[in-house]
């Protein structure tokens, strides 16, 4: 037993020298292993994305609304195996419309408001309105019809024709009160208006009444036989209430232009005026002017309903019966038939 000793210990420090040797060659291959790893995951995710077990919070993108809340990854305990993953922020979550911040109007281009002088022109006089303005007393005017009077689609009251009306008609008279009383109710028709005649027109004994007709007659297919009785009934008695009268017809307007009845009813209201000597603004054939000669967008005069004007038509509308009536109200009775040069531009 005491000459084995030895040996066996012998043995046993080969075995702890190799147990050594393999443990450190194990290491240093694992070691190595680990680097080209390394390495490769380097080259894949780029060095901002690797990040240490405890940190928890990830900036949100560029591109996450100012409104959005940074996007906050959730806090992570990881094993061993999981260092060297990289984190990632969730996706950001998509943005609702209505959060979204709304886009710009876009600005019509600049238009100038024209229209030939044939088309607004006044065929006759308004002496009455003549008269008030040379007296130096108030002119009153009372504006009456439906929608397109009352000022739908135009984006305040102050938008609406009338309301632009007064403002054109003072520029043209300064020294000169002007009332423009807006008498429109959505969706009336004619005999719905001429129910309204006793309180909304004469009860305030205007020298001129304008009288927007027949557009939603048109709208809603009534029979025009009707209505031409019931045109000529108003205007007698507004003519009998002494002042100036002024018809309006249909606005030129894509839902109008549906509808199979609209040039009998334009044709209608010329022929009445003529019958009854009283004045027309022709609003169909100077809208229909500004879209199919001056190539005019509807976008530009109408509001997005394709029926209403929006705030330049209604704007160029009154400024060119405020030419009308400017120059009806100023030119010798015994001119009344002659017309301006044609193809004019108003101011």
């Amino acid at each position: 037993m005491t000459n084995k000793k030895p040996i066996m210990i012998a043995c046993w420090k080969r075995a702890a020298a190799a147990t050594a040797f393999f443990a450190v060659h194990i290491v240093a291959v694992h070691s190595a292993a680990q680097a080209q790893v390394a390495d490769e995951l380097a080259t894949q995710w780029p060095a901002a994305a690797l990040v240490a077990p405890d940190l928890t919070t990830v900036a949100a993108p560029a591109a996450t609304p100012a409104a959005m809340p940074a996007v906050v990854a959730p806090a992570l305990r990881r094993g061993p195996a999981d260092v060297l993953k990289p984190v990632v922020a969730p996706a950001a979550a998509p943005v609702s419309p209505t959060v979204a911040a709304p886009a710009s109007p876009v600005e019509p281009p600049h238009v100038a408001c024209a229209a030939p002088g044939e088309l607004a022109h006044f065929e006759r006089p308004l002496p009455q309105t003549m008269r008030r303005l040379d007296s130096g007393k108030p002119l009153t005017i009372v504006a009456i019809g439906s929608s397109s009077t009352a000022g739908a689609g135009a984006s305040s009251p102050a938008a609406a024709y009338p309301s632009r009306l007064a403002v054109e008609l003072k520029a043209r008279f300064p020294g000169h009160d002007v009332i423009v009383l807006n008498r429109g109710v959505n969706g009336e028709e004619t005999d719905d208006m001429m129910a309204r005649f006793a309180t909304d027109v004469m009860a305030v004994h205007p020298q001129l009444v304008l009288w927007q007709v027949g557009t939603n007659s048109v709208l809603r297919d009534r029979a025009l036989s009707p209505h031409a009785v019931e045109l000529h009934e108003g205007i007698e008695q507004l003519k009998a209430t002494d002042a100036d009268v002024v018809l309006i017809d249909p606005q030129y307007a894509p839902k109008v232009l549906a509808k199979s009845e609209t040039p009998a009813m334009i044709d209608q209201i010329a022929l009445t005026a003529k019958e009854e000597n009283v004045d027309l603004f022709r609003r169909f054939a100077v809208m229909r002017n500004w879209r199919e000669v001056q190539h005019i967008g509807f976008e530009v005069f109408l509001s997005p309903d394709k029926l209403h004007m929006n705030d330049w038509g209604y704007g160029c509308w009154a400024k060119l019966i405020a030419a009308a009536i400017a120059d009806g109200a100023t030119r010798p009775i015994a001119s009344a038939a002659a017309h301006p040069v044609q193809g004019s531009k108003l101011p």
